[in-house]
C-alpha cells in the first residue's frame, strides 16, 4: 500500500493522520505531545515504523490573506526536522480552514452517535486527516520550500 502520514503541527499537540493514495482518504490516528517545540520523537518514530509512509505532509498555517506568520515558521521547522530524520519527501500544504472542517466533521459524527464528547481530544488528528486528504485529492497544491 502506498501511504502518507499527515501532520497538523501545533504548539502543544501535533495531529497525525494516515492516508491511502489509492482511495485518497485519510483518518486521524494520534495527537502527539509537542513540549516547548520539541515533538515526542519516540511516538513519531513508532508511527513511522508502523505505517512505513513514502511521503510526509505537513499543514502550513497561513493567515486568511495567505501570508506566513510565526506558526508558519514553526511548521516549516518541523517539516525540515521530519525530512532530515526520516529521509522522506516532505510536502507543505496550505491548512487554512482545516480546523473548522475538522470541527464540523466531529460535530456531524457526534450527532450521528459515532463519536463521544471525550473524543474531542482527537480533533488535532482529524485536522491532520483533512490536510492529508486535500493533498491526496490534489485540491491543495504543495507550497514552495519543501520537496513535492
Amino acid at each position: 500500500m502506498s501511504c502518507a502520514l499527515g501532520f497538523d503541527y501545533g504548539s502543544r499537540l501535533i495531529g497525525v493522520a494516515v492516508g491511502n493514495r489509492l482511495t485518497a482518504s485519510a483518518r486521524g490516528i494520534a495527537a502527539i505531545p509537542n513540549r516547548q517545540s520539541v515533538p515526542d520523537w519516540t511516538q513519531l518514530d513508532s508511527l513511522r515504523k508502523d505505517w512505513l509512509p513514502d511521503t510526509l505532509v505537513v499543514g502550513l498555517p497561513l493567515t486568511l490573506e495567505g501570508e506566513e506568520q510565526p506558526a508558519s515558521r514553526a511548521a516549516r521547522r518541523f517539516a525540515e526536522q521530519l525530512g532530515e530524520r526520516y529521509g522522506l519527501p516532505v510536502v507543505l500544504v496550505d491548512e487554512r480552514h482545516t480546523s473548522r472542517e475538522a470541527a464540523q466533521r466531529f460535530a456531524q459524527a457526534r450527532a450521528a452517535g459515532l463519536k463521544r464528547k471525550s473524543d474531542a481530544l482527537k480533533i488535532d488528528a482529524e485536522a491532520a486527516a483533512v490536510i492529508l486528504e486535500r493533498w491526496l485529492s490534489g485540491v491543495s497544491q504543495p507550497l514552495p520550500g519543501m520537496a513535492s
